[in-house]
């Protein structure tokens, strides 16, 4: 049996959605920030902010083994430039954790908290994939958002219809 670094395996799937998400976030306009196409939707500013900050999650989990929803601040972002240079200062954050931590730190639990109480958890190793995840999902409603105010989507596991991949 050969030994696994969990957080290299977690870094590589990491590094190949940031790219795509990257792609995504630089094509949202600031002047579509709070675009939503429905009621009860989230804005696009937000979905784009979560896409944005959820390496931040996966850097947390890894060095501080908790979140508390009551204490997480959210970036605010005036422009897409610094929408984007939020979300990559999160990814290498994200980076350094996975690169720098064990597996037997991984096997650690990891503590999801609202107001200081104990909502959830489980193995930090567990909720990384899980983040990365949920990562993919907020970017592919993102893409449906673009896609809705023709936003061209960009290529990110084949060509789109607006980017052929060259």
């Amino acid at each position: 049996m050969t030994d696994v670094h969990f957080g290299t395996e977690y870094l590589k799937e990491l590094e190949t959605e940031a790219t795509a998400s990257r792609k995504c976030l630089e094509r949202i306009p600031e002047s579509l920030f709070n675009w939503k196409p429905h009621e009860k939707s989230m804005t696009m500013g937000y979905l784009a902010l979560l896409v944005a900050e959820i390496p931040k999650w996966i850097a947390d989990m890894v060095e501080k083994s908790e979140i508390d929803f009551a204490r997480f601040e959210h970036f605010k972002a005036k422009n897409t430039s610094e929408l984007v240079n939020h979300f990559d200062e999160n990814v290498k954050a994200a980076t350094n954790a996975l690169k720098n931590v064990s597996n037997e730190q991984l096997l650690e639990p990891f503590y999801l908290k609202n107001q200081g109480q104990v909502v959830f958890s489980s193995p930090k190793k567990d909720n990384v994939g899980s983040s990365i995840n949920h990562l993919v999902h907020h970017r592919g409603q993102l893409t449906v958002y673009m896609r809705l105010n023709d936003i061209a989507v960009p290529s990110i596991y084949g060509p789109s219809a607006d980017d052929k991949g060259f």
